[in-house]
Parts: structure tokens; C-alpha cells; sequence
């Protein structure tokens, strides 16, 4: 199975969010082996990351996957590196041909239609985040919007 994540970059992290999330991951996952999608690009994405480490615990079935848009030489010296300390696996998606200033949307949509749940905080119709939100619910994703006033 495998668990996504997306919201604004400007979200503000609460514990009532943190324990949602992780009642959704007890609940939709439980016992079964996942991949824990996580991008590392605003607010949303550290909670995210600190709920699925939360959620993994030392369980070693469950693998904490970071799936970077970029390739080139520079970005993984200023960033892979760091995330191969934090992630268990770090995850290109086939986006080489895309332009680098499409590769993060790109790279969203790559995610949601891998995605088998999408854990999401989106409260306005705009954005990457709720590109991706749309995009999964298209796919057929089973989608949880988090936010207390989301959209539909």
C-alpha cells in the first residue's frame, strides 16, 4: 500500500492535525506493510514526515520513501543527502524529460496516481497541493482532506 501526502506550504502544525492523521494511518493501514510518500517542500510536508516517522515506529515494513523532482548534481548535494539520513529510500520518478520548472507538479501528479490513499490538507481551489488533491480523486485515490474547512 502506499500513503501520500500533500497540503500549502503554509500550513500550521497542531496536534489535533497529528492525531488525525495518525488515527487515518491506523485505521486505513494497521498491521499491512506501506510506503510512506513524502515531498520536503513546506510546512505540510515536515508535519507529514514527523507523523509517518511517528507511524512507522521501528517497524521495519514500513518504509519512509522520499520521491524527489530533480536529478541534477547540485540539488542532491544540498538536499538528497541530508534526506538519505531521514528517509529509508530515496525515489526518482520517470520525469527526465520534463522542464525543470514543471518538475515538482510533475512529479505531484507521478504520486497521485501511484498513490493508494492521500492524506491531505487543502482549504482553497489553488495551488500545487490541490492540483495534486484533484488530480488523485480523479484517479480513483481514496482521499482524506484533514483541513477543517476543505473543499470538495
Amino acid at each position: 500500500m502506499i500513503v501520500a501526502f500533500c497540503g500549502h506550504s503554509s500550513y500550521v502544525q497542531s496536534i489535533d492535525d497529528e492525531k488525525k492523521v495518525l488515527a487515518l494511518l491506523e485505521d486505513l493501514v494497521g498491521d499491512k506493510p506501506c510506503e510512506l510518500f513524502l515531498g520536503e517542500y513546506g510546512s505540510f510536508d515536515s508535519f507529514a514526515y514527523r507523523c509517518a516517522k511517528k507511524f512507522k515506529g521501528a517497524r521495519l515494513d514500513r518504509t519512509l520513501v522520499f520521491v524527489t523532482p530533480y536529478l541534477s548534481e547540485k540539488y542532491h548535494k544540498n538536499n538528497t543527502e541530508n534526506a538519505r539520513d531521514r528517509f529509508d529510500q530515496v525515489l526518482y520518478p520517470p520525469l527526465e524529460s520534463v522542464p525543470l520548472r514543471y518538475a515538482i507538479s510533475r512529479r505531484n501528479r507521478w504520486i497521485a496516481e501511484q498513490a493508494d490513499v492521500l492524506i491531505a490538507f487543502v482549504t482553497h481551489a489553488y495551488g500545487g497541493a490541490y492540483t495534486m488533491y484533484r488530480h488523485a480523486k480523479r484517479k480513483g485515490c481514496a482521499v482524506y482532506n484533514i483541513a477543517p474547512q476543505g473543499i470538495e
